[in-house]
């Protein structure tokens, strides 16, 4: 993840710029971010986790959208690429530009070093913004953890920490649980993970 140097850049330059380069690049405060490359374990990750998702929300009107759906959460004016998004319901887009996801449920994001930081401070502040959004969830890949926000009445999050091997995620707003070793499935962890 790196910040470019020029501050106070519009949504118009952004949208420009974010079209036209060959990266994907993120939105925050009037300052464009480019997106860094994934490790074979975040990859690795991404898909055991769509396929887990898919597999318990397939026919339940759900829509699970990889890292090329971006989102705009609308209140901060900031645009971001999670590496998965769920929306249960009738998906809302940006108007001009139809690319853009306006009312994700469930936001993952894949932990690493270079994005660590940003995913758990300023770019949970905003996801937290959207009023559709009732879990983000971070993923280690480094380790059997999961750090679970779930949104709860008069907008407070709870976070719980899933941790092992033979732990489960459960999302209540999607009535759907998730064992982490089918998460982590393929990917080599550390011996003490």
């Amino acid at each position: 993840m790196l910040a470019l140097p020029k501050e106070n850049v519009s949504v118009a330059e952004y949208l420009e710029f974010d079209q036209q380069f060959e990266r994907k690049s993120e939105y925050f405060d009037g300052q464009i971010v480019l997106m860094a490359g994934a490790s074979s374990n975040h990859n690795l990750i991404v898909m055991s986790a769509s396929f887990a998702f898919y597999g318990r929300l397939h026919g339940k009107g759900c829509f699970i959208f990889s890292s090329d759906m971006r989102v705009k959460m609308e209140a901060t004016g900031s645009y971001a690429y999670p590496d998965l998004s769920i929306v249960c319901g009738q998906p809302a887009y940006e108007e001009s530009n139809p690319q853009t996801l306006l009312n994700p449920t469930v936001i993952i994001e894949i932990l690493s070093p270079s994005t660590e930081q940003h995913d758990r401070g300023r770019k949970l502040r905003h996801y937290r913004t959207l009023d559709s959004l009732q879990d983000y969830i971070l993923i280690s890949q480094t380790n059997y953890h999961i750090e679970h926000f779930a949104r709860q009445p008069e907008d407070s999050w709870l976070l719980t920490d899933i941790i092992g091997r033979d732990a489960s995620l459960t999302l209540t707003s999607l009535d759907c649980q998730i064992a982490l070793d089918e998460i982590y499935e393929q990917v080599q962890l550390s011996a003490e993970s």
